[in-house]
């Protein structure tokens, strides 16, 4: 079964109750839907647009993970034809458009186009825990052409005013898979993203109306490249930047993102003060033979579960320790990092494997490395995990609201997610759904606070 599905991310999700709504009616401990509050695919929506907005809300939203969907020239406007074959074409095959990567072609996505594409949030029941018994691959099947506000800036902002947001963090959706299928020639990874970083300059610009904030794609499979690429980004004025969680593929090897070699880019963005977002893809993390490895995102399996389920918090969990271990932030102290729509669950687990490594190796840390953890990282949970939970562990401070939109597993309107935020207090909510984010999304210099 093949369906034409662009997803970043195949991950079970956590059934909860139904929470009661700031400024719903509530009967018999449910809030009332109102008739006009239906989305336009009939779904019943409490808060998007009319059950509540920022004036009822308080203040302002800023969602940390919204998504473009590339247009067709995005990895090749700005590429040297010439290295075509290297890098990205394209290529029909029996009537279908594909991407080529290095020669061989792309299925991680059963259609590169995005015209037509499924609609926004269209798994949003199975995610939720699929309690009515929602057969996800027809969702999948349902699909629209594709929207305006996927690939025009002007477009986008006129559906932030409809969503009542003030803002977004805007990333890709093939460019966070590509690096993968061409890991064995660095040359022309960096080639590419070169390519895309200029046609995400060229058709979004990085902080468009002081409103949507792009993430230019850095790549350290050539550490010289990476300072180029990082001060060109700078220069174009970017406030973040974005990395798969991977251990890169150099010409020397395989190497750990905090290997020395890349000290003169993580010194640069020390010194720089913009936000590196590690956000999910294909981190070409191994199953070890228990599962088939590969990215896609067609579904050619069905519904059954594996371990690939876990592979986004696996990559981001191993990055983010392998940071705090190699002593990364005592470096460079003045790093801030937001992981993505990799999870949270995975938290936890690699906390009490910090606290162990502390107390096997005396003096290794010379702080608590939780700690460290909590004061250089942000964590941006998926809309399904346990808030809660995550605002527990790292602090309201830490956490970031993002709603994957318009992925088929994300949100089918952000301010969708105040169902999961009503468990906050006022003032922990305000950070989770605008401080936050808002903080990050300004650089901050070393030596300035």
């Amino acid at each position: 079964m093949d369906v034409d599905a662009p997803a970043l991310g195949w991950v079970e999700g956590v059934e909860r109750q139904p929470a009661a709504v700031p400024g719903a009616e509530v009967v018999a401990g449910q809030p009332v839907l109102r008739q006009e509050s239906q989305g336009g695919d009939g779904r019943e929506n409490v808060f998007y647009p009319w059950g509540m907005d920022a004036d009822a809300l308080g203040h302002p939203v800023i969602d940390a993970d919204n998504h473009y969907y590339e247009a067709e020239d995005a990895f090749t406007r700005h590429l040297d034809p010439a290295l075509g074959p290297r890098c990205v074409q394209w290529a029909t095959i029996d009537g279908k458009r594909y991407h080529v990567l290095g020669g061989r072609v792309s299925r991680a996505v059963s259609n590169a186009t995005f015209d037509p594409v499924s609609k926004p949030g269209c798994l949003y029941d199975y995610f939720r825990g699929n309690a009515g018994d929602v057969n996800p691959l027809e969702r999948l099947r349902d699909h629209e052409p594709i929207r305006p506000e996927y690939r025009d800036v002007d477009a986008r902002i006129r559906t932030l005013d409809d969503q009542g947001l003030a803002g977004c963090w805007l990333f890709p959706t093939l460019g966070m898979i590509y690096e993968e299928p061409l890991r064995h020639d660095p040359g022309a990874v960096c080639h590419t993203f070169r390519a895309f970083n200029r046609w995400l300059r060229d058709d979004w610009g990085f902080a468009h109306a002081d409103r949507i904030f792009t993430a230019p794609y850095i790549t350290l499979a050539d550490p010289e490249w990476a300072v180029a690429e990082l001060e060109w980004a700078l220069g174009e004025g970017a406030r973040l930047l974005v990395m798969r969680p991977a251990a890169p593929t150099t010409a020397v090897g395989r190497r750990s993102p905090f290997d020395a070699m890349f000290d003169p880019f993580w010194a640069r963005v020390d010194e720089a003060g913009v936000t590196v977002v590690v956000h999910a893809g294909d981190s070409g993390v191994s199953s070890q033979g228990y599962a088939v490895d590969g990215f896609a995102a067609t579904f050619s399996g069905g519904l059954r579960p594996s371990l690939k389920n876990f592979a986004i918090e696996q990559a981001v969990h191993d990055f983010l320790l392998s940071m705090v271990i190699e002593n990364q932030f005592r470096k460079f102290p003045n790093l801030r990092v937001a992981s993505v729509e990799n999870g949270a669950e995975f938290l936890p687990d690699l906390f009490r494997k910090l606290r162990s490594v502390d107390r096997k190796t005396r003096g290794w840390f010379a702080q608590d490395p939780v700690e460290v953890f909590r004061r250089h990282i942000w964590i941006n949970p998926f809309w399904e995990d346990d808030l809660a939970s995550v605002v527990e562990w790292m602090g309201a401070d830490r956490v970031l609201f993002g709603s994957d939109w318009p992925h088929i597993e994300g949100l089918p309107q952000p301010l969708d997610y105040l169902r999961e935020a009503k468990v906050l207090g006022a003032d922990d909510r305000r950070k989770v759904l605008h401080d936050n984010v808002s903080d990050l999304s300004t650089p901050r210099p070393r030596g300035r606070d």
